[in-house]
């Protein structure tokens, strides 16, 4: 039995993982600082079913604080550091900078740090489709240019990847770096336009679409994403991966996929392009194939359905989520 340390636990991706790591008969000790970046009852809801199980530990501490870091091999030793912490979202990055630069950058440091001074010997990095830019031709791949961030939650999750490789090249720490396509999935993050677009299409509340609707995503299902995060703790050296479904789909065709599925019509408001937004992407996921014997299974239709099914069984609270930016 191994044990885990997972940031970012009570997160969307990161509850997931603790819980599939706990499916499989590990020991996982979850940490998390349960912000207010966005609505707590979803962070609250996917704790308590964490919390319902065995082998898992919470702590409450913000990995960007190095003093209560400090704390954390007193719960080791770890095989293994999952740093799924962050602060997500493009447009918010805009708003507010600073705390993505402590939570995405002064976090990741932290952990690393973790891991060199107790001799953990794997970490992985997670990180984030919008590194890629506007000059960086599709299907986007690990090697191309990310110097040119269109965003400050780009450009921290930019930061990160390059205090990973200097603790890699200085340490000899092996660390897997993933780069998420448009996670999705039950229990999502209410800013991501799926979670949001159910809530306002069940709630009968006008879509604000951002451009035309032309715009693509590589929307990934969170269960394939869970898959690949694991997969990725083997022994690679220094890796990025890029994980996506390597179907872009325009925003358009999801919201009318997803009238189909609600079996009701949706109100769509368009507002213009957000700055910071990346027009499309596209993963090249033939390294995670490679790699990792990684492939994306379920598709857009089959979660679609997955996150509205979710949605109607939680409505009582799940309606009064803030979805707005």
């Amino acid at each position: 039995m191994a044990r885990f340390l997972v940031t970012g636990a009570a997160g969307f991706i990161g509850a997931q993982v603790c819980a599939e790591l706990l499916r499989r008969g590990e020991t996982v000790v979850g940490v998390d600082n349960l912000n207010d970046a966005y609505d707590p009852r979803l962070k609250e809801w996917r704790l308590a079913r964490l919390q319902a199980q065995a082998g898992f530990t919470f702590l409450r501490l913000d990995i960007a604080d190095a003093a209560a870091v400090q704390a954390l091999p007193g719960h080791g030793p770890f095989d293994a550091v999952l740093n799924l912490a962050a602060r997500a979202g493009v447009r918010a990055s805009v708003r507010a900078p600073d705390l993505y630069v402590q939570a995405n950058m002064v976090g990741a440091l932290n952990m690393l740090e973790l891991c060199r001074a107790q001799g953990i010997p794997k970490f992985v990095q997670a990180s984030t489709s919008s590194l890629y830019g506007v000059h960086n031709p599709r299907p986007f791949q690990e090697q191309a240019d990310i110097s040119r961030p269109l965003s400050p939650y780009a450009a921290t999750k930019g930061g990160a990847e390059m205090l990973c490789h200097s603790f890699h090249a200085l340490h000899g720490l092996d660390v897997s770096i993933l780069r998420y396509f448009t996670v999705y999935g039950p229990a999502g993050r209410p800013e991501m336009s799926i979670f949001r677009f159910v809530q306002w299409v069940e709630e009968g509340r006008p879509i604000v679409l951002y451009g035309d609707g032309s715009q693509e995503r590589d929307f990934t299902y969170i269960d394939d994403i869970v898959s690949g995060t694991l997969a990725a703790l083997k022994p690679l050296g220094f890796e990025v991966i890029n994980l996506g479904s390597d179907r872009p789909v325009a925003m358009s065709e999801m919201i009318r996929m997803l009238e189909r599925l609600a079996g009701k019509p949706a109100v769509i408001d368009h507002w213009p392009e957000a700055p910071g937004d990346v027009r499309a992407t596209w993963a090249d996921i033939g390294k995670a194939g490679r790699l990792l014997g990684w492939e994306p299974r379920l598709g857009l239709e089959d979660g679609l359905r997955a996150c509205l099914e979710w949605y109607r069984a939680e409505r009582e609270w799940a309606r009064s989520i803030a979805t707005s930016d």
